[in-house]
């Protein structure tokens, strides 16, 4: 149905304002008596051999909603009911900002793709942590990031900001050096301050009674040789995995008319490169750290082939607006089928 009647519709306009629009919706029919229970009856799928313990939690199924889509935590628990077994908020910044000119968010639809130059829009670290307040039985994962105004020397400041505001409301951490939006944030991937900012992050966990898992999240554009300096830097710092990956500045093989736009892109042209690095790190590493894959994951087996080369976790971003949530319940039924 969605596929057939709401996307086109949805189409017609401006995918930011659609986006908004959408947000909007689902809230007002979530708190109409009943259909959050429908939501989750056409969408969930409740088995416990779906269960996956990773990085010490429990997440009831593999398939999470990664980062940027509500990215300031306003629709964690509407989303939950579309049988996510984890939500991911953010990117966010100590200070909100507005983030890049719009527009800013552009569809690909003849490759199934979104180019996004988004800019890390949110506002800001401490609205978040008052709606996470009022969170019950979510799975969260809270991506954050460095203010656009705040220079590379001082970003590690931004990102223990967020750290301590996050700590006791999400379950783990996502560490993102990795957007192309943000001006010279990818030059944070570098080995020497991609690792002091992680040790710092790290140190700042071990201090803390309880830790919470820290994750890095990598660009889809690292070369081999920089792959095998992440796979060094999660083994000296020893944070809890990688996130692989995000956008790429790619354009290869693009048909449609937006492809020109700067910004990140995502969607079904980024499945093979995203699975090749999954693959990569999980080779390369022995397997010494777990891997939540994301990246052009359209239907049940490009699910399958990022768990295959070495995935743990899964994400969707581009693919649930593309396909719809009934996506997530045909990658659980496929996950099932083969146990």
């Amino acid at each position: 149905m969605y596929k057939i009647f709401i996307r086109p519709i949805l189409f017609c306009f401006d995918p930011e304002k659609v986006h908004y629009f959408t947000f909007s919706l689902i809230r007002i029919v979530s708190k109409i008596p009943g259909f959050s229970t429908i939501f989750r009856l056409l969408y969930e799928v409740n088995d416990k051999r779906l269960e996956t313990e990773v990085f010490g939690l429990k997440f009831k199924n593999p398939v999470g909603l990664a980062a940027g889509f509500d990215k300031d935590a306003t629709l964690y628990k509407e989303l939950s009911n579309f049988g996510f077994g984890f939500i991911e908020i953010g990117t966010l910044t100590p200070k909100g900002q507005p983030g890049n000119e719009k527009k800013r968010l552009f569809r690909l639809k003849e490759d199934s793709a979104i180019i996004n130059r988004m800019g890390f829009n949110n506002e800001g670290v401490l609205q978040a942590v008052e709606r996470l307040k009022n969170n019950n039985g979510v799975l969260i994962g809270g991506n954050i990031g460095k203010n656009k105004c705040t220079l590379n020397e001082d970003a590690t400041s931004d990102y223990e900001i967020c750290f301590d505001a996050l700590f006791d409301y999400v379950d783990y951490f996502v560490v993102n050096v990795s957007s192309p939006n943000t001006p010279n944030l990818r030059a944070l991937q570098e080995k020497e301050p991609l690792t002091q900012l992680l040790q710092t992050l790290q140190n700042k966990n071990l201090a803390r009674p309880k830790q919470k898992p820290i994750l890095l999240k990598i660009a889809p554009d690292l070369t081999d040789e920089q792959l095998l300096d992440i796979i060094d830097i999660v083994k000296e710092t020893q944070i809890a995995g990688v996130i692989a990956t995000n956008t790429t500045i790619s354009r290869k093989e693009l048909i449609s008319e937006d492809k020109t736009e700067l910004g990140g892109m995502s969607g079904k042209p980024l499945a093979n490169r995203s699975t090749e690095v999954i693959r990569f790190l999980s080779q390369n590493s022995n397997k010494a750290f777990p891997i939540i894959g994301v990246g052009g994951i359209h239907s049940a087996q490009d699910a399958i082939d990022k768990l295959d080369a070495g995935a743990s976790l899964l994400q969707l971003y581009t693919g649930f607006i593309y396909e719809g949530p009934a996506i997530v319940k045909a990658i659980n039924k496929a996950i099932l089928a083969r146990k």
